[in-house]
């Protein structure tokens, strides 16, 4: 793969991961379905099929899995329960979880963790990106343990 290929992948990727955090944010905040939510969200962004596809991908098994990424959530930040985390950290971390523990598409945990910091920045607060990080990085400890 080319250097410019790998650089579009990787942009199409984050395009991907954002339009997802914000369908999954709308689901969290408004208890719409988030399935719906990303169908609007597709319409209103130029997104490329790839991107597209890799959104619906995530959304769709962040929402399969949601009941143990939250537990794994709670275990990895257990001095902040769900109700109380942001939004937009909460779903951003469940996304990076999904994608860490639960998706086989074998995305590399450093880039799985360096996305979601780097959306965080955007995204979240001051504190997100060192907060998504810190879970994170228990996240995947976690899982080294116990292998």
């Amino acid at each position: 793969m080319s250097q410019r290929s790998a650089g579009s992948l990787a942009s199409s990727r984050r395009k991907a991961r954002i339009i997802a955090l914000q369908s999954l944010y709308e689901s969290d905040l408004a208890g719409h379905d988030p399935l719906e939510a990303l169908d609007r969200d597709l319409a209103e962004e130029e997104v490329d099929a790839a991107a597209a596809a890799y959104a619906r991908h995530l959304v769709e098994g962040v929402a399969r899995e949601r009941m143990e990424i939250d537990r794994k959530l709670s275990q990895a930040a257990p001095a902040w329960p769900l109700d109380q985390m942001p939004p937009i950290d909460k779903n951003l971390l469940r996304l990076a979880i999904y994608e860490l523990l639960f998706d086989n598409r074998q995305v590399p945990m450093r880039a799985v963790i360096n996305e979601a910091v780097e959306i965080a920045k955007v995204f979240g607060s001051e504190s997100s990106s060192r907060f998504v990080n810190g879970v994170l990085g228990t996240v995947v400890a976690g899982q080294v343990n116990q292998a």
